[in-house]
C-alpha cells in the first residue's frame, strides 16, 4: 500500500481534513507552474479529473499528462503529494491500469461506468494503487454496500459530472451523511470525498454532514491568491 507524503493513507486518527484542487480548472498552458503553485499554497492532494467525451461529455487529461505532472507533485522538502485521478470515462480498466502506471496514488471510477465493479477494483489495487468508487448525484449507493470493504474511498459527485464551475447540488449533503453511516459500520478508515460546487461558503456544511476531502477547481484557480482561499477554506473547517 502507497504511503501519501510520510504518513499512511489509512489511519485511525481523529478526523483529518484534505483539500484537493482540481486541474480541470488551472491554466492549461502552464499545468506544471500551477501544480507546484498550488502545492506551495498548501494543497494535500492534486485532483486530475479524467474525461473521455463518451462516459461524460468533454475531453480532458491522459496518463502522459498524469506522467509529466507526476516530477511537479511534490512538497518543497521532496515529500510525494498524491495525485488523485477520478475517472469519468468508460469501460475503465485499461485506461485505470495506464494512469497507475503514469505514477497516480489513488483512481476513482464510477460503478456504472464498470461491467464488473470488483473486478475493476482488484485490477486498479493490484496495480498498487489505492482505489475508490464515484457516485453522480442521482445513483443509487447500493453497489457500495457490496463492496465498502475493499475500497479506500469514496467520491461524492455533488454537481452532474463532465463540466467544471457548476453550482453545488444540496441533495449530495444526504448522501454524504448516508455514505458515512456506512462507513462507521464497516469500522474501515475510508476517504469520503466531496467534488462539485466546493467554496468557502459551502465546505464547512459538506464536513458536517461527514465528508473529509474536498475537491475544489474554480473555487481556487479562478482566484489571484491560491493560499488565501486555501487558507479561508482551512479556517471554516476548524
Amino acid at each position: 500500500m502507497r504511503v501519501f507524503g510520510d504518513q499512511p493513507f489509512n489511519t485511525h486518527a481523529a478526523m483529518i481534513y484534505r483539500i484537493a484542487p482540481s486541474l480541470l480548472s488551472a491554466d492549461f498552458a502552464r499545468l506544471g507552474e500551477e501544480v507546484r503553485a498550488v502545492i506551495t499554497a498548501g494543497a494535500d492532494w492534486i485532483h486530475f479529473d479524467v474525461m473521455d467525451n463518451h462516459y461524460v461529455p468533454n475531453l480532458t487529461f491522459g496518463p502522459m499528462v498524469c506522467s509529466a505532472l507526476r516530477a511537479h507533485a511534490q512538497q518543497a522538502n521532496g515529500a510525494r503529494v498524491p495525485i488523485d485521478v477520478h475517472l469519468m470515462v468508460q469501460p475503465v480498466d485499461a485506461l485505470a491500469e495506464a494512469f497507475a502506471d503514469a505514477g497516480a496514488d489513488l483512481i476513482s471510477f464510477h460503478p456504472d461506468a464498470s461491467s464488473h465493479v470488483h473486478r475493476s477494483i482488484q485490477r486498479i489495487r493490484a496495480k498498487g494503487c489505492q482505489v475508490g468508487l464515484v457516485f453522480n448525484p442521482a445513483v443509487s449507493l447500493d453497489v457500495l454496500d457490496w463492496v465498502i470493504d475493499d475500497i479506500d474511498l469514496v467520491l461524492v459527485m455533488s454537481v452532474n459530472p463532465g463540466f467544471g464551475g457548476q453550482s453545488f447540488i444540496d441533495s449530495a449533503l444526504r448522501k454524504i451523511e448516508a455514505i458515512r453511516r456506512r462507513i462507521a459500520v464497516c469500522g474501515k478508515d475510508i476517504r469520503l470525498e466531496v467534488d462539485g460546487g466546493i467554496k468557502v461558503d459551502n465546505i464547512r456544511r459538506a464536513a458536517d454532514a461527514g465528508a473529509d476531502t474536498f475537491v475544489a477547481g474554480s473555487a481556487i484557480f479562478g482566484q489571484p491568491d491560491y493560499a488565501a482561499v486555501i487558507a479561508q477554506m482551512r479556517a471554516r473547517l476548524e
